[in-house]
């Protein structure tokens, strides 16, 4: 696949004019965003991601189009885990509700440009030594199973290494000031919770990479379709935050299909890998990958709705990697 370099600054014009227009136009002013405001939004990345992904169809082929979807699918899919943070994130800071859409917004912008390192990290790595697919197979299943063990409960915003540094070295007021990072107070500066809380939804988000970056490239090896299906797909996210808010605690067994998902695209990982060494090992093909990652998907919803309605009481949980730590037993 021969991306321009015309196309590349086209690409990432478009992405910084979106981010821009959203900066300067909806999330300018504090305010709760309505459920109808969160659905045109979300109509409008989400099809902004289809018109784009037609675009790759039509001008690289159908099988850079295939898989495109099929990585802005898996993106998506493993971004609705990042909302669960995203609500235990801005409930534990206690944020004012109606400076949400700000501090999702910088956090998006945080995670684009992470990623980005991220991604073309990964890219030089595999562009190296094909090897590094293994590697990234094994990230993936070892995540997934850890999720699979794990997926019914709730990970620790305060355990985030960046969130505790930041706390210890920085001086900090405890209270918002609207949505200002930074104050002054007798000539000192002060972060605020603001600052603490965008870096906490960043440096989270990173995490969550670790895992999605690795499976996006399990149905692609192309840097520009790994970087856009992320951009869109965090595009899209901050939206979807607002619009699925209400619903979240009645996806039960979202994280339950995403282990499975992680695994199944690790496995493909590790037979590409295999597959480039030894013929007799099959590839698992990108149209077979996208109906298996649906499949998982449809079915993980599908049993979410009727626990829930069995179960009333039944909540979902962002799910995490490995279990909660054991506190020390006390010395009497």
């Amino acid at each position: 696949m021969e991306v321009s370099t015309t196309i590349w600054a086209i690409t990432v014009g478009l992405i910084a004019t979106l981010i821009a227009i959203d900066l300067f136009t909806s999330s300018r002013t504090a305010h709760d965003v309505s459920f109808k405001e969160a659905a045109a939004w979300t109509t409008f990345y989400v099809s902004l991601a289809l018109g784009f992904g037609v675009w790759v169809w039509n001008y690289f082929g159908s099988t850079y189009g295939t898989e495109f979807f099929a990585a802005y699918l898996v993106e998506y899919s493993l971004s609705i885990d990042n909302l669960f943070i995203f609500v235990i994130i801005l409930a534990q800071f206690a944020v004012p509700s109606i400076y949400h859409q700000r501090i999702l917004l910088f956090g998006v912008m945080l995670a684009l440009v992470l990623r980005a390192i991220f991604i073309a990290i990964g890219a030089a790595a595999l562009g190296a030594f094909s090897f590094t697919f293994v590697i990234f197979g094994a990230i993936l299943i070892w995540t997934g199973v850890g999720l699979f063990k794990h997926w019914d409960e709730d990970p620790e915003p305060n355990d985030n290494f960046v969130v505790r540094t930041i706390r210890k070295r920085m001086a900090m007021v405890d209270e918002f000031h609207g949505t200002k990072l930074f104050i002054r107070i007798n000539q000192k500066r002060y972060a605020t919770p603001m600052f603490l809380v965008i870096i906490a939804i960043g440096s989270t988000d990173l995490l969550f990479a670790l895992d999605s970056i690795p499976a996006t490239f399990g149905v692609t090896s192309q840097t520009f379709l790994v970087f856009t299906a992320n951009a869109f797909a965090l595009l899209g996210l901050r939206a979807l935050y607002f619009l699925l808010k209400g619903l979240l605690d009645k996806l039960v067994y979202l994280s339950l299909g995403l282990s499975f998902i992680l695994m199944f695209i690790g496995i493909k990982l590790v037979m590409t890998y295999l597959h480039e060494q030894f013929d007799s090992v099959p590839k698992i093909p990108t149209p077979v990958s996208l109906g298996v990652i649906a499949g998982i998907l449809t079915i993980a919803t599908i049993a979410s709705i009727i626990k829930t309605s069995r179960d009333p009481n039944a909540k979902a949980h962002a799910g995490r990697v490995t279990g909660h730590k054991e506190e020390p037993p006390a010395i009497l």
